[in-house]
């Protein structure tokens, strides 16, 4: 299944409480068992005024209805092309 890097502007992400970042993965958790399993969210990373979330759908408009579900932004989706990690220099 194709997977997509989403960029979701939220500023103050950074300043989150572990409550806040619980509601917010609550919501999404919700509107991903409403969708069925056709998308799948892998993980995210917080930084000051973004995250940037990891899914796995068949396309990007099925991203963009789990954000309106969700109730969250998706500025920037974009189709992960490959994959490169330090082995890629073997």
């Amino acid at each position: 299944m194709p997977k997509f890097v989403i960029e979701r502007e939220i500023p103050g992400a950074g300043e989150m409480t572990d409550d806040e970042i619980r509601a917010a993965a609550i919501k999404s958790v919700e509107a991903l068992r409403a969708m069925g399993p056709q998308i799948q969210w892998l993980h995210s990373y917080v930084t000051a005024n973004k995250v940037y979330c990891v899914y796995l759908a068949p396309d990007e408009a099925t991203i963009l209805e789990h954000a309106r579900r969700a109730g969250f932004p998706a500025d920037r989706v974009s189709a992960v092309r490959r994959l490169v990690d330090a082995t890629a220099a073997e």
